[in-house]
């Protein structure tokens, strides 16, 4: 039987949530194909403070579906410890990502795909983040709307 912790408050899951941010290396990003086909891919991450940075072939679905609407949502965590993030998504080529960003990218993730033109990157720009760990986080999971994070 598993004990449940008691439930987080809403800075507690916004600080929770930016450590597992900048800390965690994947994630499960979700499009969707114009015809409304889904797609969900893991991808490697660095979070600068205000996005995510992500890099896909440009021949994937997740870079292609992309293009259509721009609407992405990323999941990190597993079942027991979510971190749900929704948002616009853009496709930037390695040559017109700024330096800093794509050497942050390299840092962390031992890999520079700038000089790869099969490769592109994907920023996301987080709109609205949800929290959770057990159901009696359910309730107040939402802790950031609309970009900003909510008190």
């Amino acid at each position: 039987m598993t004990t449940q912790e008691p439930a987080r408050s809403r800075e507690e899951r916004r600080r929770d949530t930016l450590a597992r941010l900048a800390a965690d290396d994947d994630a499960w990003v979700a499009t969707a194909s114009p015809d409304g086909q889904p797609w969900l891919m893991p991808l490697s991450f660095v979070w600068d403070g205000a996005s995510l940075l992500m890099c896909t072939r440009r021949s994937n679905p997740t870079a292609r579906n992309v293009t259509p609407r721009g609407e992405v949502v990323v999941t990190l965590g597993h079942t027991r410890d979510v971190v749900h993030v929704e948002g616009p998504a853009e496709v930037i080529e390695g040559s017109a990502l700024a330096t800093e960003s794509a050497d942050a990218f390299a840092a962390k993730l031992d890999w520079d795909p700038r000089d790869r033109p099969s490769w592109v990157y994907l920023r996301i720009t987080p709109r609205v983040v949800r929290a959770w760990r057990e159901e009696n986080e359910l309730k107040d999971r939402l802790i950031m709307a609309d970009g900003r994070w909510l008190d």
